[in-house]
């Protein structure tokens, strides 16, 4: 599987090199279990398209248009632009953990993907301020939605504008009323 080609156009979105490269080098790394399941194990919480084999991968490439297509009416710089696509291309890479610990989605899994980037940071061509607010996204993106009944972990709610702005373009990727459509190598039709 070539992972660089199927993030492709997500990648060409970013415009510096070295946050193009650290995303590439965490692309890499991503467990294989992220490009074959579900957005969601139920189901319940995401759209048609990021349900079956393949789903998580449609939602966060819809995550990251949204956040394209939201960018004009914001005024984010240039390297911001990047910083959020690269959170939003990692904000469920480890869904399931890393390695894949259990059968559902885990609710800690906004920690264990900032903690993934962390892990990883040695190789990654990001400055420290940079990764602070990469990993304050990926933490925070779940919103409002912080607690469970299922577990004892309280999420971080997002903060900043940027925290905001990715919480924002993950719960419009998982709105069942908003229809995606992606052709048959998972690629999102239409400009």
């Amino acid at each position: 599987m070539d992972r660089k080609k199927i993030f492709e156009e997500e990648i060409n979105y970013i415009k510096d090199a070295s946050v193009k490269e650290s995303l590439i080098t965490m692309i890499e790394r991503i467990p294989e279990y992220f490009f074959h399941i579900a957005a969601s194990s139920t189901g319940k919480y995401h759209p048609e398209y990021a349900t079956g084999e393949g789903g998580l991968l449609r939602h966060t490439k819809s995550a990251v248009r949204m956040a394209v297509e939201l960018f004009p009416i914001y005024n984010f710089s240039e390297h911001t632009k990047d910083l959020i696509i690269f959170s939003l291309v990692l904000h469920d890479s480890v869904k399931k953990g890393y390695p894949e610990e259990q059968q559902y989605s885990l609710f800690d899994h906004p920690l264990l993907a900032a903690k993934f980037v962390d892990e990883n940071k040695k190789d990654l061509k990001l400055t420290s301020d940079d990764l602070e607010l990469v990993k304050g996204m990926i933490s925070s993106h779940m919103g409002k939605f912080n607690t469970s009944s299922y577990s004892d972990v309280i999420l971080p709610v997002p903060e900043t504008r940027e925290q905001k702005f990715v919480h924002l373009c993950d719960f419009l990727a998982s709105r069942k009323v908003i229809n995606v459509l992606f052709d048959e190598n998972n690629n999102i039709i239409g400009e």
